[in-house]
This record gives structure tokens, sequence and C-alpha cells, in this order.
């Protein structure tokens, strides 16, 4: 797909893996994808990947996330709709890696999908944002995305999106804030060996 004028492009087939910062090579979540989108937003990785993560500012530029509430360290629940409607569901952060890569899943049912974000510098200094997402929905809901409408639908979503984050970071400039966390297998990697629990019950005291 050829480069468009608003800044937004379609990122170049990736093979089934990736390599990490440190220069590992680590399986793809996302092999086979129905949106795949690009934005060059021109400020530095590291200032890009930082405001991706402040999870709760999403509505400040968004169209249809109304409300972000973090549940546990590595799951969020998501408000999305239009006017009136409204629709809540439990998002996972599977593996995450400070200015690289982010990859989640949907804890709802119907419909199923997963996602990633990759951060990558560009020669003019800015970041290269991109988006995959597999849906893969559940019962009757299956024969659209067969038919790929719910594809079609999902990539004008999320290009609207990638814009407007775009022109928010731009606008801004700098990061609100930061989580600068790496989460493995939905869990959150720790720089020291958390100390061991003891089996004597804690009470609670004053």
């Amino acid at each position: 797909m050829a480069q468009q004028n608003d800044g937004l492009r379609a990122a170049p087939s990736t093979p089934g893996t990736r390599t990490d910062g440190d220069g590992g090579t680590r399986r793809r979540p996302l092999r086979e994808r129905h949106v795949d989108q690009t934005v060059e937003v021109a400020v530095p990785v590291r200032t890009a990947y930082n405001q991706w993560t402040q999870f709760k500012s999403f509505p400040r530029f968004s169209a249809v996330v109304r409300d972000v509430e973090q549940v546990r360290p590595t799951v969020t629940a998501w408000t999305i709709g239009y006017g009136p409607l409204r629709r809540r569901f439990a998002v996972e952060i599977l593996e995450q890696d400070p200015d690289t890569y982010l990859a989640w899943r949907g804890l709802e049912q119907r419909p199923w999908h997963r996602g990633e974000v990759e951060f990558r510098p560009t020669e003019a200094g800015g970041t290269a944002i991109t988006v995959r997402m597999l849906l893969e929905p559940r019962g009757a809901a299956r024969i659209l995305t067969r038919s790929s409408r719910a594809a079609r639908l999902t990539t004008r979503l999320v290009h609207g999106e990638l814009m407007r984050f775009k022109g928010f970071m731009e606008g801004l400039g700098q990061e609100g804030g930061a989580w600068r966390g790496t989460i493995r297998n939905g869990r959150v990697q720790h720089d020291r060996p958390e100390p061991p629990r003891s089996r004597v019950a804690q009470w609670p005291v004053g």
C-alpha cells in the first residue's frame, strides 16, 4: 500500500519473529492480522512510548474511548462508545518492552481480539508507531469477519485513532507521564527478586 498524504501508511509485512532491544529474538504474537497501520509522529521514540503508556489519557484525544481504569498491574478496563452507547471490556497486557513493543489481548468473549503496537525511530528523529490487531469474533459475528466488513471498520477506527494520537502528541511536544516497566507473559518483571513471603498471617494494625 502506498504512503498516504495524511501521515498514515501501511507497515511492510513482517515475518513471525521480532528482535528485542537487547538483540534477542522473540516470536511475534500476531503472525496473522486483520489490521496493520502505521503513523509517523514527530517526537522521539521515548516521548511517544511514554505518553502511550498513559492509558488514562486516551479519552483526551480519542473519539471512542470514554474511560480507562487500572484494574491490576497488567489489566485495564476500557469504556468505549458513541453518544449514549457504552461498552466496557477488559484488556490484559501480555508483553511490554520500554520504547519498543507492547502486546495485549481482550478478555471479553464476544468479540475476542489480540493486538500489538511497535515503536521505531525514523530517520527524521521521530517515531513510527505500528498497530496490528487480530479479530476473532465468536458465534454469528464470525460472518462479519469472514466478509472483511469488521476488519475494514476496525482499520478505519484505528486509522482515525492513530491520527488523533499523532495530533495530540505533536501538540504536546512532551509526555505527560510514563510507565517504564517490562512485562513478560502477563507478569510485571522486577529488577530485584521479591523477598519470600512469610507464612505467618499479617494482621492490620492501628
